[in-house]
């Protein structure tokens, strides 16, 4: 990833969503935190960003969504408001020569930071100079409450996946069932799949099954790597269910799976597995 060229594209947005008066302002503060030591400006610009640019919603142009992937796959700014870019913006003016100083003056934001500016450092994380020094923070945010925040860290963030070992994945996964999140949106969700994963699902679906209550049918596609005699059972209760979305979870969890009895099993149903087989039915659009 050129920071270089990620600036541009970010600059080129900003510049598609601000007015002028917002947009001079911004410029201003880039330039005063870039030239800074410590970390006044930057304090300042990241708590008022809100105040002088706003909370629109922004509206990403196709050429700069096209580069914006190119340069960082799995990254979106859906739901990105104009003052959490902003912030993004600001933070990546920070001089990152002296690594010490530059950790000093993003920790501080975080020690600091509301919600919202919160989720800006958490949608920040891909950007950020030392990216394995962000581990820990990262893992500390998904123990956040605040609804924001998770998303922040879970949606569209390539971060968790390429950064987090497998316990605080497992458990930022865990988190996005739990607190009922877009499993869609989870960058890496099915390259992270591991055993570990799958069990405490396996778990968690058996205690969700037993108090009568409903399971995420996309939980299933977590499990599909790891289908075996001991828990084909609830696959195939997943075929016999009146929910049709428990049905194609069920379908598409044996379609993948390597598990033969699970490729039998999904030989019952041909119309299911056509779907999955011309691409109508997938995990994506379920």
């Amino acid at each position: 990833m050129e920071q270089v060229d990620l600036e541009r594209v970010i600059l080129k947005i900003l510049q598609h969503n601000l007015s002028e008066v917002s947009l001079l302002w911004l410029e201003e503060k880039a330039s005063q935190v870039c030239d800074e030591k410590e970390a006044a400006y930057l304090n300042k610009a990241f708590v008022t960003a809100h105040r002088n640019v706003g909370r629109s919603a922004i509206e990403v142009p196709q050429a700069e969504l096209d580069a914006l992937e190119n340069l960082l796959p799995g990254y979106a700014m859906d739901g990105f408001t104009v003052d959490r870019l902003c912030r993004i913006y600001l933070l990546l003016q920070v001089n990152k020569t002296d690594k010490e100083n530059y950790i000093h003056k993003i920790e501080t934001l975080f020690n600091a930071a509301e919600m919202n500016e919160l989720a800006a450092l958490y949608a920040a994380l891909p950007f950020l100079a030392y990216p394995s020094d962000w581990i820990e923070r990262c893992a500390e945010g998904i123990r956040s409450n605040i609804g924001i925040v998770l998303e922040a860290i879970m949606y569209n963030n390539p971060y968790p996946s390429t950064f987090l070992a497998d316990p605080a994945w497992n458990q930022m996964v865990l988190k996005a069932f739990f607190t009922e999140k877009d499993i869609n949106k989870i960058y890496g969700i099915d390259e992270r799949s591991n055993e570990a994963l799958a069990a405490t699902l396996i778990d968690y679906a058996h205690e969700r099954l037993s108090a009568h209550r409903s399971v995420n049918p996309q939980l299933w596609r977590l499990v599909t790597k790891f289908i075996n005699a001991d828990n084909l059972v609830l696959i195939e209760n997943l075929f016999i269910s009146e929910n049709e979305k428990e049905k194609q979870a069920g379908a598409l969890a044996c379609f993948y799976s390597s598990y033969e009895p699970a490729n039998r099993l999904l030989a019952n149903y041909p119309q299911l597995k056509a779907a999955i087989t011309n691409h109508t039915l997938t995990w994506n659009n379920m």
